[in-house]
């Protein structure tokens, strides 16, 4: 697809459809007019490492770097006419914000992204590369959607909740349609949690091509508010600490949770350094550069004591920012020199 392709509407997809299946395949034909079908590979010293089977799915060549662009295409197909000439905004720490941005160049739709201060620059630049607007506002994620709230209200632009919209939930479920039609004997699919929209479409997709397979959502123990809210069956906030920039949501999603509350296995936290040492796992056993949110999963099957395999990891995004870039050189260093010892 070059520059100079649009996007455009899908009129048989709304912005609040139900989130089900059929919506799903109504979605994928949307979504897979502009993007192909990613890979899903297994590699023999990953399998190896982790003690049973593992598929990993390559969301990382998407054109933005990460899975959340088919949540941009879906949106941005699902806009009437007004909200399309009015623009949208949203709030992002990075990935929505590239899949809004090269969704809505595609689709002559303004977008505006408000990002915390922490927001990773490499990210933050690739926002502005593809044309869009970005303010930098608040210390987190929090902050951000709440000056986008308010920018949507004084400018007439359509806000985009990265977890409270059918559309992209629907965007990202198309994921795992592509993974669960290739790889039908799966038993557990592990899958990164930020929003949830991600583990959401996993699990509308399971429950009728697969309902014997696990979905276990993974989310970083210093940023466990979609965790929190699952266990309760309440909305919760919680400040994140979280390095994993893809993974630093401070509050659950009412959306997404309406659909882990009834269908998720089960949720697993796992700390910042078990996700930085899949990343480097990622880049070692499965020649595969990821950024920590896009190895997440893999790190749940890690610490998961039950894995039961055949299994899958979706690498969400290949992002990295230069502190996961460093510490993979020596993670790798490290795996060399054990490897060393054990002759």
């Amino acid at each position: 697809m070059t520059a100079t392709d649009t996007l455009t509407p899908f009129s048989s997809l709304s912005p609040r459809e139900g989130l089900d299946f059929d919506a799903v395949l109504r979605t994928y034909e949307a979504v897979s007019r502009i993007l192909p079908e990613t890979p899903a590979w297994s590699y023999p010293l990953l399998s190896a490492e982790a003690g049973v089977d593992v598929v990993v799915k390559h969301e990382n060549v998407q054109p933005t770097g990460a899975f959340k662009v088919r949540g941009g295409v879906a949106l941005m197909a699902a806009l009437s006419p007004e909200e399309r000439r009015r623009g949208v905004v949203t709030a992002s720490t990075g990935n929505h914000a590239q899949s809004l941005a090269w969704a809505g160049a595609r689709s002559d739709v303004p977008v505006t992204v408000i990002v915390p201060a922490g927001a990773p620059a490499r990210k933050v630049a690739a926002v502005r590369a593809l044309g869009a607007r970005v303010v930098v506002e608040g210390d987190t994620m929090c902050d951000s959607l709440a000056h986008a709230e308010a920018l949507s209200l004084s400018e007439g632009m359509r806000m985009v909740s990265p977890g409270d919209e059918p559309a992209i939930v629907l965007g990202h479920a198309t994921v795992y349609l592509e993974l669960f039609r290739r790889h039908r004997g799966l038993r557990t699919v592990y899958t990164p949690v930020g929003s949830g929209s991600g583990a959401a479409g996993a699990c509308l997709v399971r429950d009728v091509l697969a309902p014997e397979c696990w979905v276990i959502g993974v989310q970083s123990s210093t940023a466990p508010a979609a965790h929190r809210a699952w266990k309760s069956g309440k909305p919760a906030t919680v400040h994140s600490h979280t390095r994993v920039a893809g993974l630093a949501v401070g509050a659950s999603f009412a959306l997404t949770q309406s659909v882990l509350g009834r269908s998720l296995n089960d949720f697993i936290l796992v700390d910042d350094d078990d996700i930085q040492r899949a990343v480097g796992l990622m880049s070692t056993h499965a020649h595969t550069l990821a950024e920590g949110a896009g190895a997440a999963s893999l790190a749940g099957l890690m610490a998961d004591p039950a894995r039961r395999g055949p299994c899958a990891v979706v690498c969400t995004g290949g992002n990295a920012d230069d502190g996961e870039l460093a510490a993979i050189a020596d993670f790798a260093d490290s795996a060399v020199t054990d490897m060393a010892l054990t002759c």
